[in-house]
């Protein structure tokens, strides 16, 4: 992703179903799962589009998601990059079945390409990887009045620089597609996490976020007494959300964008398993629990 640094201001001011998204308290989650889903990511080694780690990957994140009973979807398409065209694989696992539409919560899997550089993406984006498997495994026994999409994304980094032509591969194509097939009316509102697993996590109000639904995610981190978390500083950030806005589509970017001494974590080797919190996936995950049942009371009729 890509953030106009100099425009941040500061601010003045298993399974079970018991209980459900849907109720009155929130279902229970692991961030200690989480986190050894980030192991086995970590283990694959540096995983950009194409690679063979990649493919790995994938091949672990299907395995998860069909052991929790998701229906899942592999999203094939060729990008044209810098270097060619490139072969990409997203992922939709969907949770329900009705037909008033759906919530979107998302990450990408892939890592940037570093040529010299061992750069495993441990944070970047091994832990939102992670946590969005979480929330599948949490959420895959619900029966929601609106149905879960959990859509892990190929492609989200530059291969050389980011642009609106070198970034974004999977999320330029599916919001494309989606709108091009009628579906993106369907969706209600999409929740993409990014860089989540910071143990000094710093949540940055995004600015290119649909309002409401930012607000809401803020509003309720302050309400569940997770307000610690939320950054004091906002600015615009270019993510895999931005392509679902263009079709039309609510969405929020959950992100940390301080990662390490004045970022130094971000996009460099020491992106490591050390760096990555159990419990700040952990807090990310109860605030995405908590946002659900908000979001299917204000669209479920």
């Amino acid at each position: 992703m890509r953030t106009a640094a100099l425009l941040i201001i500061l601010l003045v001011n298993g399974c079970a179903q018991s209980p459900t998204a849907t109720g009155n308290s929130v279902p229970a989650i692991s961030g200690e799962s989480a986190l050894e889903h980030v192991r086995a990511q970590v283990g694959f080694g540096p995983r950009p589009p194409g690679s063979e780690a990649l493919a790995k990957c994938r091949e672990y994140l299907i395995q998860q998601l069909k052991s929790y009973g998701c229906r899942v979807e592999d999203d094939v398409f060729d990008a044209a990059t810098p270097y060619g065209s490139k072969r990409m694989h997203n992922l939709i696992a969907r949770v329900g079945g009705g037909d008033k539409g759906a919530i979107a919560l998302a990450s990408h899997y892939d890592t940037k390409y570093m040529e010299g550089i061992r750069f495993v993406g441990a944070n970047d984006a091994g832990s939102s990887t992670a946590l969005l498997l979480e929330l599948a495994r949490v959420l895959s026994r619900e029966r929601p009045a609106l149905d879960y999409w959990f859509v892990f994304l190929d492609g989200e980094e530059a291969f050389i620089s980011w642009s609106t032509f070198d970034s974004t591969y999977g999320s330029r194509h599916l919001a494309r597609r989606w709108k091009n097939e009628g579906m993106a009316e369907k969706v209600r509102a999409f929740i993409l996490l990014d860089m989540i697993g910071d143990k000094n996590l710093d949540i940055l109000k995004e600015t290119n976020s649909t309002g409401w639904l930012r607000d809401l995610v803020w509003t309720t981190a302050e309400e569940i007494g997770l307000g610690g978390i939320l950054s004091r500083y906002q600015g615009p950030v270019e993510d895999d959300h931005i392509p679902f806005l263009d079709a039309g589509i609510p969405a929020v970017d959950i992100i940390d964008l301080n990662y390490g001494p004045e970022n130094s974590f971000h996009h460099a080797e020491t992106d490591t398993l050390d760096k990555v919190s159990a419990e700040s996936m952990d807090k990310v995950g109860k605030l995405v629990l908590a946002v659900l049942p908000k979001l299917q009371k204000r669209f479920a009729r």
